[in-house]
């Protein structure tokens, strides 16, 4: 075999390697969809607990107003839950909107946090750390600045808390708001329902495992004072805090019927950017945490971080040398032997993908549609391929970023 063989050969290998192991996490996250249709969330247990709902936004005038009104309409008792807006060193018209909402709902417990250059703007964590210090819930709920979350979400997510002592958070799913709005959303909202939630579902069927998605979840007080706050450093501060939620020895549990409908990027550029910043982030968060995998007390996250470890640079770098082999095969540069088996395997693995992330979509009321198959097919051949540059080019700005000790910047997502 030639080194050329040799490369195609581990590429092939590990690609399809992780591929089934996205095919078993959708079995398993539809079995979970099935089981989870015919049960009820829990009621509340005990006495409503005080929740402190926390908002970060920046320059968020676009959206603001509609976030706050709909948090203001959740089908929880008014008196046990308070909004806290951390208006974050904005320069549009935030300030201004916020307190019209506010003069209009005197009687609410309605909080608004504005900061300046220098208290503020530093970011989503340091955000919800300013907003944490004078909230005063017993529980701590998230949602982004683009969300309208349903009149239930927030009821679902305590009682699910309130009913187990061994959750340090509750997540529940969130939904494109704009999914019609260009191809770019529709792939985006294929990818929410397929690797977002389906992929959450499928973990905590198999292992118990969730990863916080940034919104739409709920927290208990005391891991955030025990943690000392969210990580400044981390602009995947998500990820970052579920692993130190899973080090306490608390589990994080996926309730799918807890819906918020968010706001997704228009345009490849703002979309581009966005993902990037996850992409580092989160390839921040598993180096941080590597040693992990060798503590016995982190062995319930171990699977999480090799799943991030093989997506982030595993799958990445094998993509990337497999279609950079094809292509020097095709031009005659090298030569290897297996181009063509690695051909019907590439054209399997459209297949699987397509089959498995159209299953996925059944479980959604006004998803099941022929346009969806030609949908999930051009996703695979564009919005997939997107997705290994942007890794990629997250993976190498996270470099830069470390080799010339530069300070991270965070970038917010553009509203419309």
């Amino acid at each position: 075999m030639t080194i050329a063989d040799i490369l195609m050969l581990i590429a092939v290998i590990s690609i399809w390697s992780l591929l089934l192991v996205n095919v078993v996490l959708i079995i398993a996250g539809y079995l979970f969809y099935i089981q989870s249709e015919n049960e009820q969330v829990p009621e509340i247990k005990g006495e409503v607990p005080f929740v402190s709902i926390m908002v970060p936004a920046h320059n968020e005038g676009k959206v603001i107003t509609k976030t706050v009104e709909s948090l203001l309409e959740l089908d929880y008792p008014h008196d046990r839950y308070e909004i806290i807006v951390i208006n974050d060193n904005s320069s549009d018209n935030s300030a201004e909107l916020l307190a019209g909402v506010q003069q209009r709902h005197k009687n609410r417990n309605l909080i608004i946090i504005s900061t300046d250059a220098v208290t503020g703007g530093k970011g989503k964590s340091n955000a919800l750390n300013i907003g944490f210090q004078r909230s005063k819930g017993e529980l701590i709920a998230i949602y982004d600045a683009d969300n309208t979350p349903e009149r239930t979400a927030l009821r679902y997510l305590v009682g699910e808390i309130t009913n187990d002592p061994t959750l340090g958070a509750v997540i529940g799913k969130f939904r494109t708001r704009n999914r019609d709005t260009n191809l770019l959303t529709r792939f985006i909202n294929v990818e929410t329902l397929s690797f977002q939630w389906m992929a959450q579902a499928g973990r905590w069927k198999l292992f118990k495992l969730c990863t916080i998605p940034g919104t739409n979840f709920i927290m208990r007080r005391h891991i955030i004072e025990d943690i000392g706050g969210w990580d400044v450093k981390a602009i995947a501060e998500d990820t970052e805090i579920s692993f130190r939620i899973y080090t306490m020895g608390y589990r994080i549990k996926f309730q799918p019927k807890s819906v918020t409908w968010e706001q997704e990027p228009q345009t490849v550029k703002v979309w581009f950017k966005q993902r990037t910043r996850w992409a580092k982030g989160n390839i921040y968060v598993i180096v941080k945490n590597i040693p992990m995998l060798f503590d016995k007390k982190a062995a319930k996250v171990r699977f999480d971080i090799i799943y991030y470890l093989s997506i982030y640079f595993l799958l990445v770098t094998s993509l990337i040398i497999s279609d950079l082999l094809l292509i020097l095969n095709a031009l005659g540069f090298v030569h290897t032997t297996i181009a063509s088996f690695s051909s019907f395997l590439w054209l399997l693995a459209i297949i699987l993908f397509v089959a498995g992330t159209f299953i996925t979509l059944t479980t959604e009321k006004g998803e099941l549609r022929l346009s969806n198959v030609w949908i999930i097919m051009l996703m695979y051949v564009s919005y997939c391929q997107m997705w290994v540059v942007v890794a990629a080019y997250g993976l190498y700005n996270y470099i830069k970023d470390l080799l010339f000790k530069r300070e991270v910047k965070w970038y917010k997502t553009e509203r419309y």
